[in-house]
């Protein structure tokens, strides 16, 4: 086995079909401190510009590490050509300056004789790449070892959140085997951010300025100063969120730039968990393992069942937002309460107030018993009735038809519906006039929702979704660490990521 390869913590993918826009991204990455680049050289229109743009590069940036690749539409890739054809390029790429060549294992079997030249001028790396799931990963790398190679990439497609774990797994023999690992898919994307924490060699990220070249791979500014995957180590707490959708989420935004405030050795990943996959999930969390999660649609209710001990709040509201390990046993609590009273309690004095909670899920359950507990006379609406009516029971309040509101008037309205959240910003419950003087939407992306711009308009109170999401995300970071949360910083987390707002979400 060639000795252990020595490589930057990150590639950066570069897939583009003419050549001087890849010199051009290139160049921008090497100025912004990228070291290790990926040149797919099938991406071109005419793969063989590539060995001059290699040759360009290289005559400029000597210490960059450039990794040439040139997959054949057989693999996935848009190279047409012949293995012949492919290898040929490859020697060139190596004689271009090229550091490092990816060649698939398809390929790698059918030339063994020829790899001997890429070997002797270049870091080999031989890969495998499974689009349609992640089965058979380690017979697939005993196959990949019988051709000697500086490293091994095994690349497969996550269905299911345990997936991340059986590739993440191979990592692990990473002390005799120089490995890199990943899943794909939106499913798969913790994996990019941990594979090196579990032995991987390095993983994968897109440009600043440009898409990536598979499935999930996320911009380098993230991997490097959001997730600081080259600060990571098996001594890194892991903490996420999980969701399906989870692709909108700041979560990450928030409580990694707590971490980081606090010098904390923690990273916090998203985590997309479809509905039917909690359990699984929960086989995931226990093996690498996770210290901690947050929990938002459509879990809040479901993830009951699965935990040890639950507070007896939200044992009560039915509903969890934030997940822990202690003691070897999964505790759950709901820190949307704190999240739900302390911005209304700024505007209204809560008892004996008339406030209306629009929904019945998960959210919704935290409001009606959140405001119920500080004497609010709670009414509740949703689609469908007899959940409204369900929930309304169970805080001792009432239930209003959708057709009644019109006759209706309220101190607040509290919104806890998925309507107006990303990717149905257009929407909103309300067809009529908003039925309450002040108006809190419990929807924090975007920022700005059609139900808070229709309050604007009626020149009601609007407290925005990202006031409850940082009270929240502030009870969750003190309960997952024992620390004091930073609110600056993490209200400050929240008005990057969601960019400029009418007004202030403070």
């Amino acid at each position: 086995m060639p000795r252990r390869p020595i490589f930057p913590r990150i590639c950066i993918a570069l897939g583009f079909d003419d050549a001087e826009e890849l010199i051009s991204h290139a160049r921008r990455e090497a100025d912004s401190g990228g070291s290790f680049l990926e040149f797919r050289l099938d991406y071109l229109q005419r793969p063989e510009q590539g060995l001059e743009a290699i040759r360009r590069f290289h005559a400029e940036y000597p210490d960059c590490l450039v990794l040439c690749t040139c997959r054949r539409h057989q693999n996935k890739g848009r190279f047409d050509g012949s293995i012949e054809e492919q290898i040929r390029l490859l020697e060139n790429a190596v004689l271009a300056g090229a550091k490092a060549i990816d060649l698939e294992i398809e390929s790698a079997e059918s030339a063994v004789e020829s790899l001997e030249r890429l070997r002797a001028g270049s870091q080999l790396i031989v890969s495998y790449h499974n689009f349609s799931g992640s089965a058979g990963v380690e017979t697939i790398l005993r196959r990949m070892m019988k051709i000697p190679a500086a490293a091994y990439k095994i690349v497969t497609t996550a269905r299911r959140p345990s997936d991340i774990f059986r590739v993440l797994c191979l990592g692990r023999s990473a002390s005799r085997v120089p490995l890199i690992v990943l899943a794909m898919g939106e499913i798969g994307f913790p994996s990019r951010v941990l594979s090196p924490v579990y032995g991987g060699i390095y993983t994968y990220a897109a440009p600043a300025a440009a898409e990536g070249t598979a499935a999930g791979q996320v911009s380098i500014k993230q991997l490097r100063h959001l997730y600081r995957v080259e600060k990571l180590s098996r001594s890194t707490a892991i903490y996420g969120v999980i969701a399906d959708p989870v692709g909108h989420s700041i979560s990450p935004y928030v409580h990694n730039r707590a971490f980081q405030s606090r010098r904390i050795d923690a990273v916090y990943v998203p985590f997309r968990v479809p509905a039917a996959q909690l359990k699984d999930f929960f086989l995931l969390a226990e093996k690498l393992p996770v210290a901690g999660f947050s929990v938002t649609i459509p879990h809040k209710q479901k993830v009951i069942r699965y935990l040890d001990v639950v507070d007896p709040l939200a044992r009560r509201i039915g509903a969890v937002n934030t997940v822990w390990r202690k003691a070897g046993k999964w505790r759950g609590a709901n820190t949307d309460v704190e999240g739900i009273v302390a911005p209304l309690a700024k505007q209204i004095r809560l008892p004996k107030s008339s406030v209306l909670v629009a929904g019945n899920g998960g959210a919704a359950r935290a409001a009606v018993f959140a405001l119920a507990e500080q004497g609010a006379k709670v009414s509740v609406v949703a689609r469908n009735i007899e959940r409204a009516r369900a929930l309304a029971r169970a805080c001792g309040g009432e239930a209003v038809p959708r057709e009644n509101l019109t006759s209706r008037h309220f101190d607040a309205l509290v919104h806890a519906t998925p309507l107006g959240m990303h990717p149905r910003v257009g929407e909103c419950f309300f067809d009529h006039d908003i039925p309450a003087d002040v108006v809190f939407d419990m929807v924090y992306n975007p920022m700005e929702t059609e139900l808070i711009r229709r309050a604007r308009e009626g020149k009601r109170t609007v407290i925005p979704g990202a006031r409850m999401f940082v009270e929240q995300a502030v009870r969750q970071f003190e309960t997952w660490t024992g620390s004091s949360a930073p609110r600056a910083a993490m209200e400050r987390a929240v008005q990057e990521a969601l960019g400029p707002q009418p007004e202030s979400i403070m």
